[in-house]
């Protein structure tokens, strides 16, 4: 997979030759106010999208917190953002891509290839003494993409618990180890699975960490390219940004986009606590 990430100044450059879709996926855990912040300032032509309501769906609890989209309702949000059939489109957040993270991998999943996340965000941007603007913005025109399921390949919770390779655990060691669970119904991890918590893939600067460097972490968890590799997270977000990790190391991995929330929404799941 390439072209997972574009810099601050080629995306500076191609707003003023060849514009793409620009999404602002301003959204964090326990957090609501994300249209407010993007509304104080966000980067010139960027669309809001709200990641509960529009990168996610509804469900029962076994789906987990941010159960994937109806595709017709993705598909409609989508051409509302501008998206054509040839639409370049980059999405970014304020945290890392941690968010925008799960645009990227949802779109590409229901078949739209031309989307890359802004390396280092909106803070990347402001950094480097760009422009932002304050209020909302709409799209320059209704898009005509036509968006399919299943380009990336995914888990189920069953899938998950027979596992036939190394299957990650996205979350903060914490949540790993079953010490905090501020979320989901009870704490610890998946049976089996590895500790690798998204946070590592960036530096400090919140831009993802070299292809070598992040070859480098996998492969102190014991993993490389050709191996058979899964991943998840709480809700299926921030695991989509392991996914672009790996990808960027040049290893494929399956998202359980139901993840941690699912699994322990069910009583019939064993839970594993502690190192592991």
């Amino acid at each position: 997979m390439t072209d997972i990430l574009v810099s601050v100044s080629e995306l500076a450059s191609s707003i003023d030759r060849n514009p793409p879709v620009l999404l602002d996926v301003r959204w964090a855990l326990g957090r609501t106010d994300g249209h407010e912040r993007y509304r104080d300032n966000h980067i010139p032509t960027a669309i809001y999208v709200d990641l509960p309501t529009e990168l996610s769906g509804a469900g029962v609890a076994t789906d987990g917190r941010h159960p994937l989209p109806d595709i017709t309702e993705l598909q409609a949000s989508a051409r509302r953002w501008g998206i054509g059939a040839d639409t370049p489109v980059v999405v970014y957040d304020a945290t890392g891509n941690q968010a925008a993270a799960r645009a990227w991998w949802l779109l590409r999943w229901a078949g739209h290839d031309d989307v890359r996340m802004l390396d280092g965000g909106l803070t990347a941007w402001q950094d480097a003494g760009l422009p932002i603007r304050s209020g909302d913005e709409t799209s320059r025109a209704t898009g005509d993409v036509v968006l399919r399921p299943g380009a990336m390949p995914t888990l189920t919770a069953d899938d998950a618990a027979d596992f036939p390779g190394v299957l990650l655990d996205a979350r903060a060691g914490e949540r790993y180890r079953g010490e905090v669970e501020p979320m989901d119904p009870r704490a610890g991890h998946i049976p089996g699975a590895v500790s690798a918590p998204t946070a590592n893939n960036v530096g400090a600067d919140g831009r993802f960490r070299s292809p070598a460097e992040l070859r480098e972490r996998f492969a102190d968890i014991g993993i490389r390219a050709g191996d058979t590799v899964g991943v998840y997270c709480g809700s299926g977000v921030t695991a989509a940004h392991e996914v672009a990790a790996l990808a960027l190391a040049g290893i494929d991995a399956a998202l359980f986009p139901g993840s941690w929330s699912a699994w322990s929404s069910d009583p019939d799941r064993p839970v594993a606590t502690g190192p592991e």
